[in-house]
């Protein structure tokens, strides 16, 4: 495909988007970021410290619901009643646990509040308690918002040039392969990159979240590392000791399942952000800040967007404006798209499809042979 390739996906809601989803266009946009603040309501960018605790709130009443009925009532089913209800207790509390990580994630953007310090307790307190350093990752994930779609100096999802490519990938490109690699990145790629800056930015020296010391910081940061650390060993403590206090399994059913399942909507979700067919990546010779924010696509999760506070389908107006609350974020995209027209990238191709399929054609990315601009490289899937 070249630069004005489109692909196949499934139609969607949005009348605008029931045609084949074509290539971000990756020349400098007609418009700048001030006309497209310009389209959105003024009321959008305006946080409310009521609105967003009662989203907080809510999340956790429903997270406590599901505990109580989980530990009340499912000792007390027959087995194969019981074998069924931990499973449905399982995926409904790793969604909900989800989207108390997306509000987290807004105090990270300081997007929760007016004031820093609330919102930097009440994300210090909500990572914490899902074992996130919540400091650390504030401070890597702001560089991947002001770095995205840079092939150079993005912090996460960087895709690699075919030459970088490791001997192993040639064959792990067949159907095992992909499930094989599927399954390790949804269930262990967040501790993974967390711990070994897996999938990251690749830095001259050892580079991991818990480490103060961490290239990934500064100076004036690393003292905010020692408080991430704290909490998480704190809520470390805890764990263990609802292990002394209840046993291993029943943390493991109660706690440990529904995190598995936050990680992998974690890992899943931010993938296909920014990994899809149509989306270009850039070198020092081409990007820019404006164009990388435009190099991610909103997704379609149905009735999980809501459960995830609309970061996924409202994620292209995030990244242009990091610091607007969720709650307010799903009429600003519909004010944008009008301004962006093709820049904008929406996919209602089902997540569960939408994974299959990008871990198939979005392997390495090189630029298109034959063109001017090699400085703009794009998914390729054959070796």
């Amino acid at each position: 495909m070249g630069a004005g390739g489109r692909m196949s996906v499934t139609t969607t809601k949005y009348e605008d988007h029931k045609k084949p989803i074509q290539r971000v266009p990756h020349s400098k946009p007609p418009f700048t970021l001030g006309e497209i603040k310009k389209a959105i309501p003024p009321h959008c960018f305006k946080r409310s410290l009521l609105r967003s605790f009662s989203f907080v709130v809510y999340d956790l009443i429903l997270v406590s619901l599901l505990y109580y009925i989980a530990t009340t009532y499912f000792h007390s089913l027959p087995p194969p009643l019981r074998y069924l209800a931990w499973p449905v207790y399982w995926t409904l509390q790793g969604c909900i646990l989800t989207g108390v990580w997306v509000i987290a994630h807004e105090c990270g953007h300081h997007a929760f509040s007016d004031y820093q310090w609330v919102d930097d307790t009440v994300g210090l307190v909500l990572h914490s308690s899902l074992l996130v350093p919540y400091f650390s990752w504030k401070y890597s994930h702001r560089r991947h918002h002001s770095n995205t779609g840079s092939i150079e100096h993005d912090e996460v999802f960087v895709p690699k040039v075919k030459s970088k490519m490791g001997w192993y990938s040639e064959y792990l490109n067949n159907p095992i392969g992909r499930i094989l690699t599927l399954v390790i990145t949804l269930t262990l790629g967040w501790p993974l990159y967390l711990a070994f800056n897996v999938s990251g930015r690749p830095y001259d020296r050892f580079a991991c979240h818990f480490d103060p010391k961490s290239p990934i910081y500064n100076d004036r940061e690393r003292l905010q590392i020692y408080i991430s650390d704290a909490g998480v060993v704190a809520a470390t403590y805890l764990l263990y000791r609802a292990v002394l206090a209840k046993g291993l399994a029943w943390v493991v059913c109660v706690y440990g399942v529904p995190l598995l399942i936050v990680n992998g909507f974690l890992v899943l979700i931010t993938y296909l952000q920014h990994t899809h067919p149509s989306l270009p990546h850039y070198d020092s010779s081409e990007w820019d800040w404006l164009r990388g924010a435009l190099a991610t696509v909103d997704r379609d999760y149905g009735v999980l967007n809501k459960v995830f506070h609309h970061i996924t389908d409202t994620h292209v107006a995030h990244h242009l404006f990091s610091t607007m609350p969720h709650y307010n974020a799903s009429e600003a995209t519909k004010a944008i798209k009008p301004i962006l027209g093709e820049y904008y990238q929406f996919d209602g191709t089902p997540f569960y499809k939408a994974m299959w399929r990008e871990a198939r054609e979005c392997l390495y990315v090189e630029p298109d042979e034959g063109t001017p601009s090699d400085g703009v490289l794009w998914y390729k899937n054959k070796f």
